[in-house]
């Protein structure tokens, strides 16, 4: 049997199938949550801000348009529900390093792997939220540049030119 797409589950569940959005949902709930932990980077505020990405997503299932790509779709609503928030804090709070390393690290990791652990996710969280956020898109949801610029709002341009100041920042600062 063929697994049906994203988009026939949430045409499904927009008629009332709720199957079709538990389908939805174990598949995106580790990828989502990732994003936004990525973009947030406090576990407190991750897990409220993606519940309220979840609820977005169910009031807005009747809008929702077979022809658009649900993942982009999606993330669109999961990343205008992180702004909203950020825009709601300002001034704009500065990301500390500790608040996006994991607390457990896994047996394999060594000092020196915990050591450039800390580097990257202090560089990270040093990038513009704007490169921070296409970065996120990229690594945690795997998407392409297309749809990145979909979700961002920007054009392919911009969102390109975004990922590559933030992967040539993030170089630099790791060779210093």
């Amino acid at each position: 049997m063929r697994e049906r797409s994203d988009e026939q589950l949430m045409k499904s569940y927009a008629d009332g199938d709720m199957a079709a959005f538990e389908h939805l949902y174990q598949r995106y709930r580790g990828p989502l949550y990732r994003y936004v932990l990525r973009l947030v980077g406090d576990a407190t505020a991750c897990n409220d801000l993606y519940q309220g990405s979840w609820e977005k997503i169910i009031r807005a299932r009747c809008q929702y348009k077979v022809t658009v790509p649900f993942k982009a779709w999606m993330y669109r609503i999961a990343h205008n529900h992180v702004m909203d928030h950020f825009r709601r804090l300002r001034p704009e709070s500065e990301l500390l390093p500790e608040s996006i390393e994991s607390s457990t690290p896994g047996p394999e990791e060594g000092v020196l792997a915990t050591s450039r652990k800390t580097a990257l996710a202090a560089a990270v969280a040093r990038l513009p939220p704007e490169q921070r956020d296409v970065l996120a898109l990229r690594l945690e949801s795997g998407l392409d540049l297309q749809t990145i610029a979909e979700v961002t709002g920007v054009n392919r341009e911009a969102a390109k030119s975004r990922l590559r100041y933030a992967v040539a920042k993030l170089k630099k600062t790791l060779k210093e």
